[in-house]
This record gives structure tokens, sequence and C-alpha cells, in this order.
């Protein structure tokens, strides 16, 4: 599982394909046309191959659905769930260590690697999210799908050699043809594409997402079965005042259920992570849990197709859809908790969708105007998931392609545009982003920010340093640096560590009375300094806070040793034109 060498993937393919995908936007559709059709492939196989998992290891009968069913042989929901945390844990130990600096999501790739996924990490991550699933815990295939598809699409613009930009916009095809295929929804992929993946939409990155959410839609039904849409009761007579409260309602529960789901994963983590308990028994005490839950009922276990089918489309008693829910939002925190990998793209869904018929059922019994069942469990299926994935254009897209009603969607994306604000405003991250900011990376979304890392300190600063010793005379000072020869000198001790800053000015400007005394008296800036590793960002705003034009680069904070000098112009000038460079390649 260990990953190809970075020189056997780059500029792999020939010249003459290289040139025609870099030179031609008929050459990135081309190249979104196969990643859609290899997509589309790898999911069925993907998805045919977990269900074959759940038909051995669960004792079920050809093409039923784990979460489908009503009752499970005790012991192997208890036994199976437990093997699989111990086979994960034994899949981290043999490779955890190796591929740890390998491992990327498509939307960190993006954000600050520029596309470039390492096939290894997706290659384990993928195994884990399998091994995951097949052993029925409750999380989904989805960021199966996106990893290796989007990895593929990395490695193929790798041997395309291309641009940052079209390597960014490679791995959206990935993830479009991924999330299309997964759903046989062409236009959620695309959207889920933009607005999770890519971070923005272009006329010019139109044609190469949506031809690979369209061909991998087609092409997974090659190798698997798509269920076709599900039955609504999408009408609704009433006022248009009680349509939108219901629905603004609904919004409002799912952006506040979406917020607790994504501190319950929290919440879990550090619990699993306490020093008592061994990090490789901490899966198997997760599905342990996960498959007590699953003798309480099934449809907790896996990601949740068969619940899902099960809950929107036939009577279900009032008392098994709140347990339902509460238990599948438990179960999904705890599996990834504990340590098993996926995601929470299909546990949002059908934790939406049951949280919107419980409302609708209950409600029935309070007003006059009764809001149908269908209709709200589809518009919470979106609202929910909307707070969880931040995506409400693909998750309204989404239930208009599952439901085939047109009249689903305005309710879907009223909801759906309330929760992300309610989400944006007092919680501030997806899911995605919510996991980047606990362990410690300031990844807000998928947008290249990649590039203000890469502009750092150390290739910033100018070495050509002007130093004087601290106890040296302002007099002997004026005539070793004349004025018009520096605008700035550094002062250091007798061991070569850093005082401070003497802008020229300063020194020319004393009074001659004072040319006996020190420089050091003259020195400012004395703790405001930057280090080789900061980055551009936080050069200028310490540039910003410290209202000065230059200032000086240590090596760090103990040495003190000066290795360099930065002047705000000169960040500025090369900020600006990065952004030019990033501007270019967006509106080309």
């Amino acid at each position: 599982m260990a990953a190809l060498p970075s020189d056997k993937l780059d500029r792999f393919l020939p010249h003459w394909m290289r040139t025609f995908v870099r030179a031609r936007e008929s050459g990135l559709a081309i190249a979104g046309l196969v990643v859609g059709l290899v997509s589309g492939v790898l999911v069925g196989l993907i998805a045919n191959g977990a269900q074959l998992a759940h038909e051995l290891l669960f004792n079920l009968g050809p093409d039923e659905r784990l979460s489908a069913q009503m009752h499970l042989e005790p012991l192997r929901a208890l036994a199976v769930p437990v093997t699989g945390g111990l086979l994960l844990a034994l899949v981290v130990w043999l490779f955890g260590a190796r591929l740890k600096d390998q491992m990327a999501d498509a939307i960190e790739a993006n954000a600050l690697q520029g596309g470039r996924l390492r096939l290894g990490g997706s290659l384990y991550i993928t195994v884990q999210t399998f091994i995951s699933n097949a052993c029925g815990a409750s999380v989904g295939l989805e960021a199966a799908y996106t990893q290796v598809c989007g990895a593929l699409a990395s490695v193929l613009g790798r041997g395309l050699a291309a641009r940052r930009s079209d390597m960014r916009l490679l791995v959206a095809c990935g993830a479009a043809g991924a999330i299309a295929a997964a759903f046989g929804a062409p236009l959620a992929g695309a959207f889920y594409a933009f607005e999770v993946v890519l971070g923005a939409y272009a006329v010019a990155s139109l044609v190469p997402v949506m031809t690979s959410a369209i061909v991998a839609s087609f092409a997974v039904n090659l190798v698997a079965h798509q269920h076709g849409p599900l039955p609504v009761m999408a009408e609704f007579h009433a006022p248009v005042g009680a349509f939108f409260g219901h629905v603004m309602i609904l919004g409002a529960l799912c952006a506040l259920g979406a917020i607790l789901l994504m501190q319950g994963v929290a919440w879990a983590e550090r619990l699993f992570s306490h020093k008592r308990l061994p990090v490789f028994l901490r899966p198997a005490l997760g599905g342990l849990l996960v498959g007590g839950f699953g003798l309480i009922t099934p449809q907790v276990l896996g990601a949740g197709h068969g619940a899902f089918q099960l809950n929107l489309t036939q009577s279900v008693p009032l008392a098994m859809l709140a347990s339902v829910l509460v238990l599948k939002g438990v179960a999904s925190a705890i599996s990834l908790g504990s340590g098993f990998r996926g995601g929470l793209f299909f546990a949002s869904l059908l934790i939406g969708g049951l949280l919107g018929r419980f409302y609708a059922e209950g409600v029935s019994q309070l007003t006059p105007y009764a809001f149908p069942a269908g209709l709200a469990a589809i518009t919470a299926m979106a609202a929910f998931g909307t707070g969880v994935l931040g995506a409400p254009i693909s998750m309204s897209v989404l239930a208009l392609e599952m439901t085939g009603d047109f009249s689903v969607t305005v309710a879907a994306l009223a909801a759906s545009v309330l929760s992300a604000l309610i989400v944006r405003e007092t919680f501030g991250y997806s899911f995605a982003t919510w996991r980047f900011h606990l362990r410690g990376e300031a990844i807000r979304g998928p947008h290249d920010v990649g590039w203000i890392r890469d502009l750092n300190v150390a290739r910033l600063m100018s070495k050509d340093l002007r130093t004087l010793p601290a106890d040296v005379s302002m007099g002997v000072a004026r005539d070793m640096f004349p004025s018009g020869t520096t605008r700035q000198m550094m002062v250091v001790d007798g061991q070569g560590r850093y005082v401070g800053l003497i802008p020229s000015e300063s020194l020319h400007g004393a009074p001659e009375a004072r040319a006996h005394q020190p420089v050091s008296e003259l020195v400012g800036q004395q703790e405001t300094f930057l280090l080789p590793d900061m980055n551009i960002r936080e050069a200028l705003d310490l540039f910003e806070k410290a209202e000065t034009d230059a200032l000086a680069v240590l090596d760090g904070n103990d040495s003190r040793q000066l290795v360099g000098l930065v002047t705000e112009s000169h960040a500025l000038r090369r900020y600006g034109e990065a952004l030019e460079r990033r501007n270019r390649e967006f509106a080309r």
C-alpha cells in the first residue's frame, strides 16, 4: 500500500497528450470523461463489495439491505463489528505510521496541496472505510468513493503535467463522479464538486465536472443496480405562510441537529482517547457498542440505505422513528469517535429524513394544516445534509433527483439555505472543516490557500544584512553606514543575538550631542520579528500590527540568531503577484 515515487507519476503520459490537455479546454473535458468513467465503475465495485460483505457476515439474503432488517442474529450483530474493529486496528498498526504523512482527503488536497493526492494514503483510507462499512459500523462509503476517485484523478493530472488549477479541477471531477455514481444524481455530484471540493464555480470548470458526473452516473450501472426515485407526497393544501412556516422550522431544527451530531463526534473522540484505553481496543469497543445498538434495531448499522427506503416509503410508528433517529446519531458519533473510518454524508441524509418524518407525524395532530410526511422527510434530509456538508445547492438538487418532483425542490432549497446560515453563524464549520479545526488546521473550505503556505518568510527574506554591534557608538555607526547606503540596520549583541532594528533616519537624525552614546539606545522592534516558516499572510499581519516597514527574520524564539530581513513593500508585491496568478487561473 506504499505510494508510488513521485517521479514515477509526474509526466508519465505522452507529450502530445499533455500538450493537448494543457492547451485546450476540450482536453480537460476529455480528461473529465475518463475520470467519470473510471469513477462510476469504481463506485459500483466498492458498493457491490460492501453489499457482498454484509450478506456473508450478517447472513443476509441476496440484495437484502443490512439496515432494512428487522432482526439480526445476536452473535453476529455483536461479533462482526468487534472483529471489524480489531481488523481495522491491525491495518492501522501495519500501515498507519508509514502512510501518516500521505493522508489527505479531496478538500484538504485542493485547499493546501494544489490537488495533489497521494495514491498510497488514499488507498489506505479507502480500505479503512470499506472495512468499517462492511463490518456494520454506522458510517457511509461516500468517503471511500470520493477518496479513491479523487486520488486517481490526481494521478491522471500528474501524468498530464496539469497546472495547479487544472489539478484541482480534476480532483473535483473525481468527487463529482463519485457522488453522481453513488446516488445516480449527476446534478448533485456536479454541485457537490463545486461547493465542497472546488470551492468556486466558473464556466471553464462546468464542462469537465458535468461530463464526469454524467458519465459516472451511467457507468455505475455497468456493475451495480441503482434505485429509482422515491415516491413523495408533495401536495400541500394550505396557505403559503403555513407551508413556509413548517419549512423554516424544519431548517432550524436540522441546523441544530447537525451541530449536535458534529459535536457528538468530537465528544466521542475525546471519550475514546482516554489514556487508560489501549489504542488497538478502541475500534473494537466502538464496534461492541454499535453492535449493541444493532440488537435494538439493525437500522443503525451501515450507511443506512435500507433504513432510508424503509422509513420514507412505509408507515412507521412515531416511537420507532424517534428511537432510530437518536440511535443512528449516537452510533455514527461512536463509530467515528472510536476509530472507524467513513463519512457522515448518507448518515446525515437518513437522520434528516427521520427528523422530517417525525416532525410531520407529530405536528399533524397539533395543527389544522398537516405537512405531508414524505415532503417533510425530503426537506429535512436536504437541510440536515446541508448543515453537515455545507452544500445547500447540492442537497437541493439531490432531493430533486431522488424524488423526480420539482415541487420538493422549493421546500428543500429554502430549508437548506436557512440551515446553512444558522450553522455558519453559530458553529462556523461543515463536518470536514470541523475535523480539520480539531487537529489544528485553519481550513474553512476547499478554496486554494496552499500557495499562501508555500510563500513563506524563508522565500521572501533578503540575506544581505547590515548589522551593528550593540556597544558601537552612534558616531561610529554613522561613519560605517553613511546616509543613503541602507534603510535599516540590525543590532546584535556579542554572541550575534538579535537586539533590535534601527531605521537609517533615526540614526542620522539623532543630535550630535549623542554621538558618543551606544546605538542600542535607538533600537526598536526588539520583540517583534519574523520566523522563516511563517507564511506571507502571517507576515503581513505582523507588519500591520507593528506599524513598521521592515522586520528582522530570526531562526528561532530562543536562539534569536539573525538570518534575514523582509520589507513590507516586498512582501506586499509578492503577495499581489501571487494573487494575480491565482485570478488568472480562475478566469482562464
